[in-house]
């Protein structure tokens, strides 16, 4: 059995760090194991001694012991079962001195250390967690999922405007969101940002476009002798705020195309036009 590595060396930290760097190292290197954003083989082991490093360092008790006697002041136990079950993941972890994730009953409560929720190091009774993958545009805009239940086929409803990390809690289990990447859309709190093409004839003279938003396509009026880059708000277009009011923000950046060849009778004419 191969040999502990050094839990500074997990987190990537000096021995000097502080509370905070310690912190911010486990953050970045947690969600980049995450088992549920992760899927490389040796992922769920990683994220496993990222969060088993981070539970001692973090601790100022376990990081003295830690710092004194390394490893031999720690004995191991406890366990934990893993399942998938339809479109879920989730986990149970017994409590009786320690889980496979480092003192977290469940792979998904690193979120809830991140979003809000319980301490990671509680021993409480816990229901089952859940971690449900959704889209971009399902996130958005809310959709209904038929999922297994402990052998039970649920319709469960997931409200729009949840975001990556978001927790739900129904009455006998908790879901855990992942949002998947979109290639159109990119996302920020409630806002979203597009990036749009237009051709140079449309820039220089104006015109309409067709842009793309969450709620489905829309015309957008162009400037003329708009510049490359220019951002345009599309005001509530965006997302559902999930504990506000109303909707986010669409912001468009307009890319100009510039041709790539031209015919000498186009070169002519641009100079013309450009009083060259």
């Amino acid at each position: 059995m191969p040999a502990k590595r050094d839990f500074y060396d997990v987190l990537g930290v000096a021995k000097t760090a502080s509370a905070t760097e310690i912190k911010k190292a486990y953050r970045k290197l947690a969600l980049q194991y995450h088992p549920d954003r992760n899927k490389s083989a040796d992922a769920e082991q990683k994220f496993k001694e990222i969060n088993e490093a981070y539970e001692v360092l973090a601790d100022p008790q376990k990081k003295q012991a830690y710092d004194q006697f390394g490893h031999a002041a720690f004995s191991p136990g406890g366990g934990a079962q893993n399942y998938q079950q339809g479109p879920f993941t989730y986990s149970y972890s017994t409590d009786n001195g320690g889980s496979p994730f480092g003192g977290f009953s469940d792979p998904f409560e690193i979120f809830e250390q991140f979003f809000g929720g319980a301490s990671p190091f509680s021993r409480e009774a816990r229901i089952p967690r859940y971690g449900l993958t959704l889209s971009l545009l399902e996130a958005a805009q809310g959709v209904e999922k038929n999922v297994m239940i402990e052998g039970k086929r649920r319709k469960i409803k997931i409200p729009a405007g949840v975001d990556d990390g978001s927790r739900i809690k129904f009455p006998d289990f908790y879901v855990t969101i992942d949002v998947q990447p979109d290639r159109v859309f990119q996302r920020e709190g409630a806002n979203v940002f597009v990036n749009q093409e237009i051709a140079l004839a449309t820039a220089i003279l104006g015109g309409t476009v067709a842009v793309p938003t969450i709620g489905g396509t829309v015309k957008l009026k162009i400037r003329a002798g708009t510049q490359p880059g220019t951002m345009v708000r599309l005001a509530g277009r965006g997302i559902p705020r999930l504990h506000g009011f109303g909707k986010g923000d669409q912001y468009v950046r307009l890319r100009v195309k510039i041709p790539t060849r031209l015919s000498h009778s186009q070169k002519v004419a641009v100079r013309q036009a450009l009083g060259e």
